[in-house]
């Protein structure tokens, strides 16, 4: 129905407005935070508090010359861009930010696709971004871009393997991929899966640190060793859409996504209303981003060569035996 498509194309449109909204914000709350971890102010010149800083940065980065490195591989190094930002966006496409609600005898369920494989594209588009990376650092023609982005495919590869295993805990005791039923699963529970699967949580933490090249996992873009990594043949608006994607999209959609798994979504105390479960969504999904930016403005970074050693070595064999006992105890309670 024609109805049907219009509500499609308004989820659409209102996720990537606030999407690419928050993501351009979220630079000044970055530059806040660490002001007041490193005790000085952070933003506040252009306008109040600073809050017109993105709106300049963005104004920068747009009239900036468009520069193309000699040599560079010309189609892949626009790909790159392409395939750095559109999983970013996709991810958010199987979040319910909230239940469903009736306007005018129609229901509209907050989520803008509501499959019962909403998990399996999250971990697809994870996938599906680190080519953006290894994309960027081969059609720029430079040794350092190069490096870099070989670092973040190793991560990747290293990560989304333990990522699959800790999520699997929640999808044996909510019985489905389907982001909507883990909520409604905790919700009819009445408890939130944190309780059952306190080692998944954490494990998921440092996967999304990872995922998302945040401190102290950000290797690829180690300022000393290789300028700013991957992106660093990128000038203007290209350059800002690599961390608008990765630091930004990806630490907000991943935050999101560990809500829905952990901390059962949209649910909590009716204190505000109607709009008690967004309002709840917001607040978990921001808790766990402001921790993000704090760890990133508080740890060092790790080495190259330690990264992967605690993927492969700690972080997968802990994984892997969470996933045998909650299925045992999953088996024996069943």
């Amino acid at each position: 129905m024609i109805i049907d498509v219009i509500i499609a194309l308004g989820k659409i449109a209102v996720v990537l407005l606030v999407g690419l909204g928050l993501g351009a914000y979220l630079t000044w709350v970055e530059r806040k935070v660490a002001g007041h971890i490193q005790a000085r102010m952070g933003p506040s010149v252009v306008g109040p508090f600073g809050l017109f800083q993105p709106i300049a940065d963005g104004v920068k980065l747009l009239t900036k010359e468009s520069i193309i490195p000699r040599g560079a591989d010309v189609p892949v190094y626009y790909l790159a861009l392409i395939l750095a930002l559109v999983p970013s966006l996709l991810i958010f496409s199987v979040i319910p930010f909230g239940p469903s609600f009736t306007i005018f005898g129609k229901e509209i369920k907050p989520i803008i696709s509501d499959v019962n494989i909403g998990l399996l594209i999250v971990f697809a588009m994870g996938s599906i971004a680190v080519y953006g990376t290894i994309f960027a650092g081969w059609a720029s023609n430079s040794k350092y871009a190069f490096i870099g982005s070989l670092r973040k495919a190793a991560v990747i590869v290293s990560y989304e393997v333990v990522l699959g295993f800790a999520v699997l805990g929640v999808i044996l005791i909510a019985g489905s991929l389907s982001t909507v039923e883990i909520v409604n699963s905790q919700i009819e529970k009445g408890i939130w899966y944190i309780v059952y699967q306190p080692v998944a949580f954490i494990l998921y933490l440092f996967c999304m640190l990872a995922e998302s090249g945040r401190v102290p996992f950000d290797i690829q873009e180690a300022e000393a060793e290789l300028v700013t990594g991957y992106n660093v043949e990128y000038g203007g608006m290209r350059f800002g859409l690599f961390p608008l994607a990765e630091w930004y999209l990806n630490v907000v959609g991943l935050s999101a996504i560990a809500v829905v798994l952990f901390f059962g979504g949209w649910s909590g105390p009716n204190i505000f209303g109607p709009l008690s479960p967004y309002i709840w969504f917001l607040v978990k999904t921001f808790a766990l981003v402001f921790f993000t930016l704090w760890l990133h403005w508080t740890l060092p970074r790790f080495q190259a060569k330690d990264i992967t050693d605690i993927a492969w070595k700690i972080l997968l064999p802990i994984a892997l035996l969470n996933v045998v006992v909650t299925a045992f105890v999953v088996y024996l309670f069943s």
